[in-house]
């Protein structure tokens, strides 16, 4: 009682707190103008319950907002912010209200539902055995040229000869030519050396091509962990907990300055997977991805996420029982539910 006394006195009459909140949907975002989110509802619910008025601040950045509450711009912050040792020297947390962690997104082509067709036919692939045929039929004509007044085989009209040669040439690839078919002439002899040695080449290519294309996808397909991102292009928000993670992991990653700019460069492939907030990259993949991203369901480190206030608050401890009340009466099952879906109800 004393708690709630020192509250209102601090306070004057129908006065409201400013709490900064930044764009984290399902956390905290924005419905035709108005303030929503699990965070919004929950903060919302505790505020009705204990009589304390609020109004929301949005800010661009994460960085921006919880600097509004170190420097007293507002009372305190929600939206998905992680309980670190470092922000709590800083400023007062509650308790934690959602248990989170970092998780990896990719694109949805890549990886399982994958057919080896769909894997081997592609653009390149498909040039190279375009260029192939070309060749083939290039090199079967020249010697054509060479052979027609040497050998049966090759006395033909142009026009007559022009799959004879293709199928000589492809045999000389495949099989090393017909010994009863070879080159009778000087200038032919000397061009059937060089296609020989020419298709060998050509043949580890043709290969190589087909086995790095297999081997992207073997790899695609086992992603088990962050040493399997290494030398990929991925992709978080920087100076975030997520950030200083994968500094730590030594793994490579571009940096972005908010969530609608990461996103952005993971869909016009600038990077190709996003490490971040699984809760917020669950939610783009099931209400904005239109089945271009699927979410791996390994959580690399899990984080829980509280409410922030400036140091010795006096509001802190009466927003804190409020959320304790919301879990014991149901409320906060209620708002996982909706705001998660069934799976995250009775937690």
């Amino acid at each position: 009682m004393s708690l709630l006394t020192g509250v209102a006195t601090a306070q004057t009459p129908n006065q409201a707190i400013t709490i900064a909140t930044v764009t984290r949907a399902p956390f905290s975002f924005e419905i035709d103008g108005a303030h929503a989110g699990f965070s919004i509802d929950l903060l919302n619910a505790a505020s009705e319950e204990i009589g304390l008025p609020i109004q929301y601040q949005r800010f661009d950045s994460f960085g921006g907002m919880l600097s509004a509450v170190q420097n007293g711009e507002a009372d305190a912050a929600i939206a998905n912010i992680t309980i670190t040792a470092e922000r709590e020297r800083l400023m007062d947390f509650t308790q934690p209200i959602f248990d989170g962690g970092v998780q990896v997104m990719l694109k949805a082509e890549a990886g399982a539902g994958q057919s080896i067709l769909s894997v081997i036919f592609t653009r390149d692939v498909g040039l190279l055995v375009l260029g192939a045929v070309l060749l083939l039929l290039a090199g079967g004509m020249i010697m054509y040229v060479f052979e027609r007044r040497h050998q049966p085989y090759f006395d033909h009209a142009p026009k007559d000869a022009v799959f004879p040669a293709f199928w000589w040439a492809l045999n000389l690839v495949v099989n090393g030519g017909f010994e009863e078919r070879m080159p009778q002439s000087r200038f032919g002899r000397a061009f059937g050396v060089f296609l020989v040695i020419g298709s060998l080449f050509f043949v580890s290519i043709f290969v190589a091509q087909i086995t790095a294309a297999l081997t992207v996808n073997a790899i695609q397909d086992n992603i088990d962990s962050l040493a399997d991102l290494d030398g990929r292009k991925v992709g978080t928000i920087e100076s975030s907990t997520t950030a200083a993670f994968l500094d730590n992991r030594g793994l490579s990653h571009a940096t972005f300055a908010g969530l609608d700019d990461l996103l952005t460069a993971f869909e016009t492939d600038e990077i190709e997977a996003v490490v971040f907030d699984g809760p917020i990259l669950a939610y783009y993949v099931e209400n904005q991805a239109q089945g271009e991203a699927r979410l791996l369901d390994r959580v690399y480190r899990s984080e829980k996420y509280g409410m922030v206030f400036s140091n010795e608050s006096l509001y802190r401890e009466a927003v804190d029982q409020a959320f304790l009340r919301l879990r014991e009466d149901g409320t906060y099952d209620s708002l996982m539910t909706k705001w998660f879906g069934a799976r995250y109800g009775n937690r």
